[in-house]
């Protein structure tokens, strides 16, 4: 039997580290490229939106994966899901947007789904993913979203106590009244995992474990 390629498309280097970690736990016969341009993100960032010219670049980014010989591919970034999404059906190999199955999962987990990010450009489309994938479900939700307003200029300036700081207290908030929180970006992930048992009442799905488990569930 032939090896599968699994191609990841990056818009930050510091995710490259944490899915190699995570290709090895699950896809040990799986070969692995990345291919990273964090120009994307910032250009996301700097316009409040993906543009146009951004998505563009996004679908160029999917075929030049697939030319290079991917049998499957991850975009990583939450913020270009809705480019994601267009390349897919361009595409003749399977492209998921990182953030698909943990939507999922958390629309199987419960009726009120937390949501919470660092940006604007990340919310606004993963909380648009959730609805979409509880309507796909039959699934009436209960939505409600935080948006950690400076938490990410922290991160980005090296101020990571801040940014820890205010996720933490977001998560603890919105645990009081959900089933489950979605976290809208990876770099979330840690925050959460150093939580005090008693602040986690509820689960908080990250994306990047539970989307290469999905892979791995369907190339094995």
């Amino acid at each position: 039997m032939q090896q599968k390629t699994l191609g990841l498309i990056h818009t930050s280097a510091t995710l490259v580290p944490v899915f190699q970690q995570l290709c090895s736990q699950y896809l040990p016969n799986v070969k692995v490229f990345n291919i990273v341009d964090d120009s994307l993100i910032k250009n996301v960032i700097s316009c409040g939106e993906l543009t146009p010219t951004n998505a563009r670049r996004v679908v160029n980014y999917v075929g030049s994966a697939e030319v290079a010989g991917a049998d499957f591919i991850l975009v990583t970034c939450s913020s270009i899901g809705a480019a994601v999404e267009a390349a897919a059906g361009l595409t003749g190999v399977p492209v998921l947007r990182v953030d698909q199955p943990m939507a999922d999962k958390a629309v199987q987990t419960g009726k009120r789904i937390g949501v919470v990010a660092t940006l604007s450009t990340t919310l606004q489309p993963t909380s648009d993913l959730v609805k979409r994938r509880a309507a796909v479900a039959g699934k009436t939700i209960d939505l409600k979203t935080v948006l950690c307003e400076g938490a990410f200029d922290a991160l980005m300036s090296g101020d990571t106590a801040t940014h820890d700081a205010m996720v933490a207290k977001a998560l603890r908030e919105l645990s009081a009244g959900t089933d489950v929180i979605v976290l809208a970006q990876a770099s979330m992930a840690r925050v959460a995992d150093g939580l005090a048992p008693e602040d986690k009442k509820v689960p908080i799905l990250a994306s990047p474990g539970i989307a290469i488990q999905h892979i791995a569930s369907i190339l094995k």
